[in-house]
């Protein structure tokens, strides 16, 4: 019998042949109903899936996200199944899940076009109410690539020949369709009662643009068709909030062919980026850190020497200097070990903290580059933390605290996951458990709720990863805090402790905004724009009604300035209602609007980006209420 700990803290036994869906059902058959498939010490399981070990049994609903990720899986397989009607000399490449949806890579001379997806979406409806089931089934890897061979599916034939030997090769048939899987799937589509294909792209077999380039189907789908309603609702609201378009009309920043995926900031873009990195900086000197700044490229022995040579080679930029191997960092950590290794250190400095605007270089594929989310250069807002196994509670408790206090400043919500070891890791598993476990007791003893996330732990450690929900309810995966034993382990990082023996300290990385490119982007976009007064390019735009009050209009400016104002005048021949136009599509927070009364009265007229008036206001009194407002960060 299998043995099976339950969520309200039961432990039920199940027979060890039962199904995931055998097992909810035995549980609650209302639940059954819902349910569409499970976890089970973490990992996801789809409905047909039987459990080989006893553990932590979780039954998932489309609302988890681990259970979204199930229900789009299974509609990648609806939707090829689809397609295989309609278009039946279409090859089939790969069809994951992702985090809003799914998508299909097809291989066929036939140019997809929108029309073709209102046909494609009209006939995964009549299969979802013809209830398919999705069954699973297993060959042996010689078996499989005749199949395979047989259908003339030849990337199926290119994924069989490259899974390890010994492999349990697994399938998915839907109706007709067969497909290589290893799942997982909710038991049948009749689930799926909502589906809207949202675009084609092109997109290289494995990414690899030396090889064919195939058709990129992405779809979404849900369970009420109020949900979906709702999403694209969301979807066009963010449409407006793109901060590629934002970033343009206030001339934040660019992109250009002369380096692609690199941005250029402008003025304005520099200002918001400058305001921010101020405040921050002002922030963690309160909070005890001291900043170093270490250089871009470092010789090609330190990066063996980190792992990143090893885990990370294929994301990196090399070049030579002096004929010797250099490399341009992807990551900043290696430098602070050797700062942290140019003195030696006792116990009783610790905690060691040490901040860096570190600016680094990955290398992304071409069709991944998106805005500012996605780049090839940006900076990291790291700090290094070298620290005593015991102060590891006490300084991730501090990190939480510092990430509170980021967030809330700005009005985010956010989650908390726990990210484990993943497949390609450094270090012996002794050394993961430990980390995974302090970094879990931590979260525990300040009673965060948290999920787990299998698997996606830096190489070098586990991580607790922050995610952000913004004004219209989209998630961003952005902060993170990391506990490294492997690098104090390969840089030979030592202190002296109290009984003057050398020790190894622990490593903890930790980053807030994430990339400051990537937190810009989601501030624009959480802001629409309209940023804070704190951070916005022009605070006040100064609107003279006519010529008469130009002078007045000059001595307001004057003053605003005088205070520390980012202040425009708008002297230009034009009517005051295009000026006021204007200076709302620029999302100016203040605009000051001087006529002849004004300028008799010496006093000024309000007017807020959000159409909020107010006349006769004091010049002295609306410079305090400023200054109040930008000394209390008001959003």
């Amino acid at each position: 019998m299998r043995k099976l700990a339950l969520l309200d803290g039961t432990i039920r036994e199940f027979d060890e042949k039962a199904t995931v869906y055998d097992i909810i059902g035995k549980i609650s058959k209302s639940l059954q109903r819902e349910a569409v498939g499970a976890t089970l010490n973490g990992n996801i399981l789809g409905m047909q899936d039987i459990p080989h070990e006893d553990g932590e049994f979780k039954v998932l609903k489309f609302d988890d996200k681990e259970g979204k990720q199930i229900f789009w899986h299974t509609s990648a397989h609806l939707m090829a199944f689809a397609i295989q009607r309609l278009f039946p000399d279409v090859k089939f490449a790969i069809g994951p899940s992702i985090d809003q949806g799914f998508y299909y890579d097809f291989d066929t001379p036939h140019r997809f076009t929108p029309e073709d997806l209102v046909k494609i979406e009209e006939e995964m409806s009549k299969l979802v109410k013809q209830g398919y089931e999705m069954e699973r089934y297993e060959m042996d890897r010689d078996e499989a690539i005749e199949h395979f061979k047989g259908l003339d599916e030849k990337y199926k034939v290119d994924l069989i020949e490259h899974f390890p030997e010994g492999e349990v090769i697994s399938f998915y048939k839907l109706g007709d369709f067969v497909d290589l899987c290893r799942g997982p799937h909710l038991k049948d589509v009749s689930k799926i009662k909502a589906v809207k294909l949202l675009s084609i792209a092109g997109a290289y077999w494995r990414g690899d643009e030396n090889n064919e380039m195939l058709q990129r189907i992405y779809g979404i789908t849900f369970p009420k068709k109020s949900e979906l309603d709702a999403y694209l609702k969301m979807i066009e609201e963010a449409k407006l909030r793109d901060h590629r378009k934002i970033g343009k009309d206030l001339d934040l920043f660019s992109f250009h062919e002369e380096g692609p995926g690199f941005p250029f900031y402008h003025p304005n873009g520099m200002i918001v980026r400058n305001e921010l990195l101020n405040w921050w900086r002002g922030v963690l000197l309160e909070k005890g850190y001291g900043e170093i700044l270490t250089p871009i490229i470092l010789n090609e022995d330190l990066w063996h020497r980190s792992g990143h040579w090893d885990h990370y080679k294929e994301n990196m930029y090399f070049t030579k200097i002096d004929d010797g191997d250099y490399a341009v960092k992807p990551m900043n950590c290696p430098g602070s070990t050797i700062v942290y290794k140019t003195n030696m250190h006792s116990y009783k400095e610790f905690p060691l903290r040490y901040a860096e605007f570190g600016l680094v270089h990955r290398h992304e594929l071409s069709g991944a580059l998106h805005g500012l989310f996605r780049v090839r250069s940006f900076t990291q807002d790291d700090a290094h933390v070298y620290c005593l196994p015991e102060q590891i509670e006490g300084e991730v408790f501090k990190m939480i605290d510092l990430a509170d206090y980021l967030y809330s400043t700005f009005g985010f919500k956010y989650t908390l996951e726990l990210s484990t070891r993943p497949t390609d890791y450094m270090g012996d598993l002794e050394t993961w458990e430990y980390a995974e476990s302090a970094l879990k007791a931590a979260l525990e003893k300040r009673n965060m709720p948290y999920k787990i996330n299998p698997g996606d732990g830096a190489f070098y450690g586990p991580k607790i990863d922050f995610h952000l929900q913004d004004a219209i309810g989209r998630d961003w995966q952005c902060g993170t805090i990391q506990l490294d034993m492997q690098m104090p382990i390969n840089f030979d990082l030592t202190y002296v402790d109290a009984n003057n023996e050398r020790k190894r300290p622990v490593m903890l990385h930790r980053a807030m905004f994430g990339s400051i490119e990537r937190f810009l982007g989601i501030l624009i976009e959480h802001f629409a724009g309209k940023f804070p007064l704190w951070m916005a390019p022009v605070q006040v735009e100064i609107i003279p009604v006519s010529e008469k009050t130009n002078k007045y209009a000059n001595e307001v400016y004057e003053e605003l300035k005088k205070a520390g104002f980012r202040v425009d005048l708008d002297l230009r021949n034009e009517q005051m209602g295009a000026k006021i136009r204007d200076a709302q599509l620029k999302k100016i927070n203040y605009m000051l609007i001087l006529g002849e009364k004004e300028s008799e009265n010496k006093n000024i007229s309000v007017r807020t980006r959000n159409n909020i008036n107010k006349n006769g206001i004091e010049l002295a009194e609306f410079i305090a209420d400023l200054k109040c407002e930008i000394e209390e960060k008001r959003i």
